[in-house]
């Protein structure tokens, strides 16, 4: 998809990016893919704000995007692809043999028609979901299983993918869109091909209203802040904080891991990320 900039006939639109969306469907949304999203404006049950800016923005369904590929040794045909509100990535409908349609993340150079299948001997084609251990080593994968029959929790966001690094045993090492290398169980499942909307990156958001309209609000810089309100506010004048950049809570922001310590995932980080 390409970036679509504007003429500045206003002083927002100088910077205003779109990306240039084109939502081939041949089928309407199913009710049953969609659930309606309930804002909370980032107040818990009490009522009080426990994540910051955030509230507004416009409304929009949910997605219920097929993780898992657990519908095996179905092929499927791809009747939409089509923009989510939800992810940065594209998603596509996929109407199966028996009926049922099913959505799941669009990865680029997916075409309307296009059949795909969720199985243990798929062809290594774009789109087919298969375990690691079929994959040769070198191909680009997302949506990477952690847990065999869990869903897919790695490289799902637009434009990203990983790629098999070696198979050793019954681990492969994979090697993450970070630059972090991690051996996951062969029996894992994954999707061929990038993700799609390879250029969301690229767009200039332009103004503040469209942050607004995404249900983010105004951040306040630490050290305008109150004593009371950050431990970065206060002091007489124009003052740089007194104190190391942290965040509300204390946290120290540069530069601080935030990694526990002896995580039972650490054994199977071949490599850290950069």
């Amino acid at each position: 998809m390409a970036v679509k900039s504007y003429k500045p006939y206003t002083p927002s639109r100088r910077y205003y990016e779109t990306l240039e969306r084109t939502n081939d469907k041949l089928k309407e949304t199913p009710s049953y893919l969609l659930k309606i999203i309930r804002r909370k404006g980032g107040r818990n049950n009490l009522g009080r704000v426990t994540a910051p800016r955030r509230g507004g923005g416009n409304k929009r369904y949910y997605r219920i995007i097929d993780f898992k590929r657990d519908k095996r040794d179905i092929p499927g045909k791809i009747v939409s692809v089509e923009y989510d509100p939800n992810r940065s990535a594209n998603i596509s409908l996929v109407l199966y043999k028996d009926g049922e349609y099913r959505y799941i993340i669009a990865p680029e150079g997916i075409k309307l028609g296009q059949e795909v299948i969720a199985s243990e001997n798929a062809p290594l084609s774009l789109g087919n979901a298969m375990p690691l251990f079929k994959i040769p080593v070198g191909v680009e994968i997302h949506n990477v299983q952690l847990y065999p029959e869990k869903r897919g929790a790695m490289v799902r966001s637009a434009g990203t993918a990983a790629q098999i690094l070696a198979k050793e045993g019954d681990y492969v090492f994979v090697k993450l869109p970070s630059g972090e290398v991690r051996k996951i169980l062969s029996v894992c499942y994954a999707t061929i091909g990038r993700v799609s909307n390879i250029d969301y990156n690229k767009v200039s958001i332009g103004k503040a209203g469209r942050v607004r309209h995404r249900g983010r609000r105004p951040r306040v810089r630490a050290v305008a802040k109150n004593p009371v309100d950050h431990p970065m506010g206060g002091g007489e004048g124009r003052s740089s904080g007194g104190r190391p950049p942290c965040s509300a809570n204390g946290l120290i922001a540069k530069g601080k891991k935030t990694r526990k310590k002896h995580k039972f995932s650490d054994k199977f980080i071949v490599k850290r990320r950069k």
